[in-house]
């Protein structure tokens, strides 16, 4: 019997990662704002997730393709080498007949072994999916464990609520005007975003335009954004910084800082690699 299941290895749980997404939200209060480390991991696991369910909907499907074909062997069954030699039968309907039994015998093969590697590459993204979710759950638990120690962080910096027309914090107020006074800003600086459901919509955030029109910023721009982001980080304690993003990397003070690789997200901006982005506690 053709082995259609993947392997001993248990379905990842949509519900799983639905839970761990509700610990995360209730983490990113507690820590408040969201914390990189568990984001980088809701989306690893997310995407984990829909590549294995899609690659099972596509072995499902493929079991009544494996079933013609083990019909259609049954049915023409092995070529007579006995019939296409005998005198009995015209020799070019024979061969006519061998050579498309030969071709259907390719084409099952072919099938067989397209099905056979669809069945090895679902095992592996249940596996990788499995994997991210156990991840996630890893992080949620150190994270709860460092509750304490993050209460004092945040108690060190007290908690600002915004004001003024800009809708920003005191705290991002002077972080802004101290990185304006230490780095030229020529493509703007963008920091208020009402509706927006992270800190930026709290007036605790501004991103610091390094590229224009979206690209990727080389050269001097590069080498800008890079000392920026190394001033924030040496400056952090004292200006009350809580991350970091810039170049498809996170520096999260409250996971213990050091950079840490985020997902492709998608395009320059997307990624990080036009502009730093900075959150204040």
């Amino acid at each position: 019997m053709f082995p259609f299941q993947p392997g001993a290895s248990a379905d990842p749980s949509p519900a799983q990662l639905r839970k761990l997404t509700k610990d995360a939200a209730r983490l990113n209060q507690l820590y408040r704002g969201q914390i990189q480390s568990l984001e980088e991991l809701r989306i690893q696991a997310k995407r984990a997730l829909d590549n294995s369910d899609g690659l099972q909907k596509r072995l499902d499907a493929a079991r009544t393709e494996v079933r013609t074909i083990a019909q259609t062997t049954y049915i023409a069954g092995p070529i007579d080498g006995f019939q296409l030699f005998s005198f009995k039968t015209e020799p070019h309907a024979m061969l006519g007949q061998a050579a498309n039994l030969g071709h259907m015998a390719e084409e099952r093969i072919h099938k067989v072994r397209r099905v056979e590697k669809m069945i090895e590459d679902a095992k592996k993204a249940k596996l990788a999916a499995n994997d991210k979710i156990k991840k996630m759950e890893r992080e949620v638990k150190t994270l709860m464990g460092k509750r304490r120690e993050v209460e004092r962080l945040l108690a060190k910096y007290g908690f600002q609520q915004p004001g003024g027309a800009e809708g920003l914090t005191q705290r991002m107020i002077s972080v802004r005007a101290e990185v304006m006074q230490n780095f030229p800003m020529p493509h703007g600086v963008g920091c208020l975003r009402r509706g927006d459901p992270g800190e930026h919509g709290k007036g605790r955030a501004c991103d610091f335009m390094i590229s224009g029109g979206g690209s990727v910023a080389g050269g001097a721009d590069a080498a800008r954004g890079d000392a920026l982001a190394e001033w924030l980080i040496q400056n952090g304690s004292r200006l009350g910084v809580m991350y970091i993003i810039w170049k498809q990397r996170y520096y999260d003070i409250r996971s213990g800082g050091g950079w840490d690789p985020m997902s492709d997200r998608g395009g320059a901006t997307a990624n990080h690699y036009d502009h730093v982005h900075v959150s204040v506690f």
